[in-house]
């Protein structure tokens, strides 16, 4: 039993890996979420429901044909990707910042979901009134909007940490399934499965897997709560 709950070297790799990907998946998508969730709560324009369906698409689609549309376009050989590789040396197909990227891709409308549903719960006569004292528009949104938001902003960034620790089919189809590299916790568990005697390893996995996922959506919890509950899952 207690060989049981002992991980390998690789398997704490790829606990890491699944770690740092989904830490850098929700710190990248923060900026465009709260930009792309303020667009579609406070203006209207022609194509905003367009807008709105495109954020949303990783939701209902397969996960694999967003990967694949990944690779051919954030590939080696992609616009995208030969423009950042090109502009910054920053390469996405088969490394962990590939896997970072689609997580943050698929996680990105549920942050954007979250934030919306909080800008759009804010009474705008506050933000009228620090306007009328002589406040820009952004010192007005830092000062008075972004904190009556704050807990819909964190829970969206704990949603997206929690669909990124989960992610597997944009990831795989994009990045493969190498180990030390871009072999996440789910892709991890995945190996496991395809390998004589590898339920235990799956098993063991598979629970931190749900102490991991757990853990965040209670923290999210709490975290809401302090900042006014506003923003909680639950809401």
């Amino acid at each position: 039993m207690n060989d049981f709950w002992t991980l390998s070297p690789d398997e704490w790799t790829a606990i890491r890996l699944s770690l740092l990907v989904a830490t850098v998946a929700v710190v990248a998508s923060l900026p465009f979420g709260l930009a792309i969730a303020w667009v579609l709560a406070r203006r209207e324009f022609w194509g905003k429901s367009l807008v709105n369906g495109i954020v949303h698409l990783p939701l209902v689609l397969p996960p694999v044909v967003t990967g694949y549309l990944l690779l051919i376009s954030f590939g080696r050989k992609g616009p995208a990707g030969q423009f950042f590789e090109q502009c910054c040396g920053l390469v996405f197909s088969f490394r962990w910042t590939g896997a970072a990227l689609a997580c943050a891709v698929m996680g990105f409308p549920l942050m954007v979901r979250a934030i919306r549903l909080s800008l759009e719960s804010v009474d705008r006569r506050l933000e009228d009134a620090a306007g009328t004292l002589g406040a820009s528009p952004p010192w007005v949104f830092l000062t008075v909007t972004l904190p009556l938001i704050a807990s819909g902003v964190i829970a969206g960034m704990i949603l997206c940490f929690a669909r990124a620790m989960g992610e597997f089919g944009a990831t795989i189809t994009f990045v493969s399934n190498i180990p030390g590299e871009t072999q996440t916790l789910p892709s991890a568990i995945y190996t496991f499965t395809q390998v004589p005697g590898g339920d235990e390893g799956a098993l063991r996995l598979t629970l931190v897997s749900l102490v991991i996922s757990m853990a965040a959506l209670i923290a999210s919890e709490w975290l809401a709560r302090r900042a006014g509950g506003a923003g909680s899952i639950a809401s």
